[in-house]
């Protein structure tokens, strides 16, 4: 065999081989190469879209993860929270059977017993249920009203029997427990209402109460479909369909939504409160001193406008400091709050009344003349040493010396009515104290109308 021969059989050899082994072109092999690490991780990904949990289960573990952290944040926000810290403790239990109840569901998905399964589903509506109670308490704590405990003890009553009863009927259980819900969340809805018209004053009082009713309507569904649809409860409650997964999606919003309107209510009621304090008086509640400026600022202006008369009253109490030293600041403090007590007792409601400075009070009289305001003013001075407090046996009597001033002409300032105010205070407890006197002003008025009189 020649050298050429040799070369061809040895290159064709080598080809021959490699043709036997596969005999796609070049280009074939080389896309194959590349096509491998795609192919591996298509079925990677397929694998793992197999073991992953359904929809259902993930939207379950979603809210029972939220519940959770809401009940940790009320449970923390119980020691802030001041008056609201027992509405914030069962706001934080209705979180926490929350959690429960999507937990039980969740297990009771994956249950291959029957009956266990059955029993974690009952769990899950008893906790359900729980966790309504203690919201609607907690929001009857916040507001102030009366604990329907009756109700609520009759309602936990009866879903216990159903639960019992319904491990053997699931559409008995599931339509009466919804419908439980159902109502509890109307109430909740109601209160809600009623609070934001009543006492936030808010214009869409109703927009508080929208969470909730869709709520009891979603249980209403529920409770409706489980009557008439009874052999499909069981079958839906264990498959994971669209149904579950919206319902569990839907619920997660609405409580989302709630624990906003709770926060909401929560935080609204903390700036009341800090405006509220800024405006009165630590000791006695009645309005401070700016608040009183503000007020007789309006007035002022409002009887600018319309030519309404108004008048102050300026009181002091009488030997304040006597008592103070006598028998101590606690005793001083008790005469304070009981003159405070006095004057709101005897004022009209569209007065305004407040603590001036020290033992020095202020009372502004819409649409009140000297005339009309004496017979008020003689009638707060009996007032203040009619049922005194006693300490040790003492009465601790402190009558008061009241000063009387109108307001005149649009042009006055507060400051200068303030002053007639003032004076004739000090012209009463010149005069001995314990009594009334009038601006010389307005004396003058006094004794001109009652000479004209016939």
């Amino acid at each position: 065999m020649s050298a050429a021969s040799c070369c061809r059989g040895g290159i064709g050899g080598r080809f021959q081989v490699g043709k036997d082994a596969d005999e796609r072109p070049a280009y074939a092999k080389l896309s194959d190469y590349f096509q491998r690490p795609r192919v591996f991780r298509h079925r990677h990904r397929s694998q793992m879209m197999v073991s992953s949990p359904p929809p259902t289960d993930i939207a379950y573990a979603m809210n029972a993860v939220m519940q959770g952290v809401f009940c940790g944040m009320w449970l923390l926000g119980s020691r802030v929270f001041g008056d609201a810290r027992r509405a914030a403790l069962h706001w934080s239990a209705f979180a926490g059977f929350s959690t429960l109840s999507y937990g039980a569901a969740i297990v009771a998905q994956h249950q291959p017993v029957p009956m266990a399964a059955e029993y974690l589903r009952a769990l899950a509506n008893l906790s359900g249920v729980a966790a309504m109670l203690a919201l609607h308490r907690g929001v009857r704590l916040f507001i102030g009203t009366r604990l329907p405990t009756v109700a609520h003890a009759l309602a936990f009553v009866i879903v216990l029997v159903v639960s019992w009863l319904g491990l053997t009927n699931a559409a008995l259980r599931v339509s009466v427990i919804a419908a439980v819900l159902a109502v509890i969340a109307l109430a909740l809805a109601a209160d809600l209402y009623r609070y934001g018209r009543d006492v936030v004053r808010q214009r869409h009082a109703s927009l508080l109460a929208v969470p909730l009713v869709v709520a009891a309507a979603g249980f209403s569904l529920r409770a409706v479909r489980a009557l008439f649809r009874a052999q499909s409860v069981t079958p839906e409650m264990i498959t994971d369909s669209t149904a579950n997964l919206v319902s569990a999606l839907t619920f997660m919003v609405i409580a989302l939504t709630f624990h906003a309107t709770l926060m909401g209510l929560v935080f609204g009621r903390i700036v009341l409160d800090l405006r509220y304090r800024s405006r009165h008086d630590g000791l006695t509640g009645l309005l401070n001193r700016p608040a009183l400026e503000e007020a007789l600022l309006a007035q002022m202006q409002r009887s600018r406008r319309t030519g309404e008369p108004f008048t102050v009253l300026m009181l002091d109490l009488d030997h304040f400091k006597t008592i103070n030293d006598r028998h101590g600041h606690a005793a001083g403090d008790r005469v304070l709050k009981h003159t405070a007590a006095a004057l709101k007792a005897e004022l009209r409601e569209v007065d305004a009344v407040g603590r001036f400075g020290g033992e020095e009070f202020l009372v502004l009289m819409p649409g009140a003349t000297v005339e009309t305001a004496m017979p008020v003013a003689e009638r707060l001075r009996r007032a203040l040493v009619t049922g005194a407090p006693r300490v040790e046996g003492a009465t601790l009597l402190c009558p008061a010396s009241i000063g009387i001033a109108q307001w005149r002409e649009p042009a006055e300032e507060p400051s200068r009515l303030l002053r007639r105010a003032d004076s004739a205070l000090y012209s009463a407890k010149v005069r001995g104290r314990d009594r009334v006197a009038v601006d010389p002003a307005d004396a003058e008025s006094i004794a001109r109308l009652a000479t004209a009189r016939p």
